[in-house]
This record gives structure tokens, C-alpha cells and sequence, in this order.
């Protein structure tokens, strides 16, 4: 099975796409999608959805999962956060793609054994679940992270 993790955000979304053959995790991609600071919401959410868009033409995933919202940011934030999600679903769901949810603590207890692991701890463990060669991005490594948290739960479809 191929998932596409997202975490999603309005100055970054990262992504990270797996594949998962029995109890084995291969790595296929991982990146950032980062708009122009000084755009507009709505030229920033076109540009997430096309890139996302590619990805998704690009890699041809089975299930995408998305990292939930965090309630502790500020409200702002969570919209433009949930405009984003809502975004990165559309994509997801226009190609006909299963979506999934989870939880910040979900993920990081999936991937490091600790709800509220940091997030240098995630990087290390993705890192080293994965065999990368190098530590990704914070935002690429909780994409990655909302992978593997799939593919070891495989939770039921909540969008």
C-alpha cells in the first residue's frame, strides 16, 4: 500500500509518500510545499493544491494521511490551518483517494513512543524508520511521521 502523509500549514505543508509491503516501510518521496511569503490566502491555497495535485498524479497513493489540528495555536491559525486541510482534501478526495485523520499525539506516540515527543526527536526516528540518508525537514519528517502512523494503524476513514 502507498500513503501520502500530509501536515499541513499555510507557510509550509510538507509531504511524504511510503510504501508498505507487510510489516516492511520503503521510502518514495518527502518535501515541502512552501508558497510566496507575500501572497495572497487564496494564491496560496491554489498553489498547495496544485502542488499537492502533482504529487498525488506523481506518486499514485492509496490513502492519504493528514495530521489533525492542534488547538493550541491561535485562532487565526487554525483557519488558515483548516483552509489548508481543506485543501489538501479536496485533491485527496477529487482523484478518489481515501482520507484519514490523526490526532499530533497520535502520530508522535506512532513514531517515537511519546505523545509529546519534540519535534527533533520525530526527525530522528523518521530518519531512522525509514533509512534515510539524512535527517528531513521538521514538516517533510511529521508528513513522513503521518505516514508511518497509517501504515501501522491503518484507522478507519473519518473524511
Amino acid at each position: 500500500m502507498r500513503i501520502l502523509g500530509i501536515d499541513p500549514g499555510s507557510h509550509i505543508t510538507g509531504y511524504g509518500v511510503i510504501e508498505k509491503d507487510g510489516n516492511y516501510l520503503r521510502h518514495v518521496i518527502h518535501g515541502e510545499v512552501k508558497p510566496q511569503k507575500d501572497s495572497t490566502l487564496s494564491t496560496i491555497l491554489i498553489s498547495i493544491h496544485q502542488q499537492i495535485s502533482k504529487v498525488i498524479t506523481q506518486t499514485a497513493p492509496q490513502a492519504i494521511a493528514l495530521e489533525n489540528i492542534f488547538y493550541g495555536k491561535n485562532v487565526r491559525s487554525l483557519i488558515k490551518q483548516a483552509q489548508v486541510r481543506g485543501v489538501v482534501i479536496f485533491a485527496g478526495a477529487d482523484k478518489g483517494i481515501l482520507i484519514f485523520e490523526y490526532a499530533p499525539l497520535e502520530v508522535k506516540k506512532a513514531v517515537v513512543g511519546y505523545g509529546r515527543a519534540e519535534k527533533r526527536q520525530v526527525q530522528s526516528m523518521v530518519k531512522a524508520i525509514l533509512k534515510l540518508p539524512v535527517l528531513p525537514t521538521a514538516d517533510a519528517a511529521d508528513a513522513l511521521a503521518a505516514a508511518i502512523c497509517h501504515a501501522n494503524f491503518l484507522k478507519e476513514q473519518t473524511i
